[in-house]
């Protein structure tokens, strides 16, 4: 929370003065790309057929802009009460009772399936449905043609084992087969139950969402959210139908969403990105990477989103899965290095650096893509899990894991949430 001793010496700080210039104050009205006359590529507000007048001067729409409270575009959008989005997490790390919890105290409650079973997806959704009657999100990763049994035969596999020869035999364990390296989930089979189970949310990450998810979610009134790690991305969302558009910075910790170009050529920060995906798209944007505080909330809306996604403060919360282990390294100095590593899944994705991380660093080129490498290290990670082995396990973590300090004394993540909101309404001077 902001403290009351805090130096008030610069103008801005006066009583009675509002910091940001009421031009970007959030909820203040900016004309949308798509009116400006030096607009770049058509948006989805200009499109034929699309009502080109914003939502805010509309014929009943409501409040002018202005009066609006910040984020009220994102709350709007999906229905729920303040501007922050739990970050989907799979592999475990999420959870129906932190889904809940999260929706519950007004946020949107997410959950990542793209590690389930597809028959074991609807049952999720009933159970989650059960526990909060609040919108909530599930989550899938869009596959990539070259994940596509990336292993071709047992000479490819015996390179890759053997690398992790002395981890397999440190645990006991036996390397997996070339069928179980190679296997992966149905994908237009998950895509299948999710509709069928038609949650008020879905989200996507690693590329746009296929024209048959956009199509039944018009049809059912479901909000359609995707993921861009740079402009272009965000561009390309917007036009493949999104409701809402997550601009995911390079300080955003687990895996990097990038579809366009290499990940290495879109390691684009939050605070760069956000503005610039606010320019260019007329849907609400939200903001992920490094927001853990109530600070990054404020900073957050002053550029330009509607909201922000946390993920690293909800996963220091009891309510998340992450393992003790985990939640320790979280709100440990480790947590101030992090590193974006394919060790343990073949995609890149930010964690904190441990033992493995550094002593297979020169590998990360050459192991194979996800979904092998993830089967080939699956069996380490779990053992690891069970034996509280942080220097074996995939800490997962954004670049500023430290800065959730509202879980440090084992608050809940409605509680959580809730300092959030209260330390960036301080922040802005006008409540969320």
């Amino acid at each position: 929370m902001s403290r009351p001793d805090a130096d008030l010496a610069p103008e801005a700080r006066r009583l009675g003065a509002n910091p940001i210039p009421a031009a970007h104050r959030p909820g203040t009205d900016r004309t949308p790309q798509a009116s400006r006359p030096d607009a770049g590529p058509t948006t989805a507000a200009s499109r034929p057929g699309a009502d080109p007048t914003p939502q805010a001067r509309r014929p009943g729409a409501g409040p002018t802009a202005a009066a609006r409270r910040p984020g009220a575009a994102l709350t709007e959008a999906l229905g729920i009460r303040y501007p922050v989005v739990q970050g989907p997490f799979g592999g475990g790390l999420s959870t129906v009772e932190l889904t809940a919890a999260v929706s519950e105290a007004g946020g949107l409650g997410s959950y990542g399936v793209h590690a389930m079973d597809p028959e074991d997806i609807g049952p999720l959704v009933d159970r989650i449905r059960a526990a909060t009657a609040a919108p909530f999100a599930v989550n899938l990763w869009v596959p990539r043609a070259e994940e596509d049994r990336p292993v071709p035969d047992a000479a490819a596999l015996a390179a890759h084992t053997d690398r992790l020869a002395g981890h397999y035999a440190e645990f006991g364990l036996t390397p997996p087969d070339l069928d179980a390296v190679n296997a992966h989930r149905d994908f237009d089979a998950q895509l299948d139950a999710v509709l069928a189970a038609r949650p008020p949310v879905v989200s996507v990450v690693m590329g746009p969402p296929p024209r048959r998810l956009v199509e039944a979610a018009r049809s059912t009134g479901t909000r359609v959210v995707g993921t861009a790690t740079t402009v272009a991305e965000a561009r390309a969302l917007e036009e493949a139908g999104c409701d809402v558009i997550v601009a995911s910075g390079s300080d955003a910790g687990g895996h990097r969403g990038s579809f366009l170009q290499p990940v290495r050529e879109s390691l684009v920060g939050t605070f760069s990105l956000v503005p610039q995906v606010r320019d260019a798209v007329s849907v609400p944007v939200v903001a992920a990477g490094g927001i853990a505080d109530g600070r990054g909330v404020a900073a957050a809306l002053v550029l330009g989103a509607d909201g922000v996604q946390v993920g690293t403060g909800f996963l220091r919360t009891p309510e998340s899965g992450a393992s003790p282990v985990h939640r320790e390294a979280l709100a440990s100095e480790q947590a101030r290095t992090t590193v974006l590593t394919r060790l343990f899944s073949g995609r890149p994705a930010r964690g904190i650096a441990n033992a493995l991380v550094r002593g297979l660093a020169d590998a990360e080129d050459r192991v194979p893509p996800y979904p092998a490498q993830n089967n080939l290290m699956l069996p380490i990670r779990a053992r690891a899990a069970e034996r509280g082995r942080a220097d074996r396990l995939n800490l997962w973590s954004g670049q500023a894991a430290l800065l959730a300090s509202g879980t440090a004394t084992g608050a809940g993540a409605g509680e959580y949430l809730a300092a959030l909101v209260a330390e960036a309404g301080e922040v802005l001077g006008t409540p969320l």
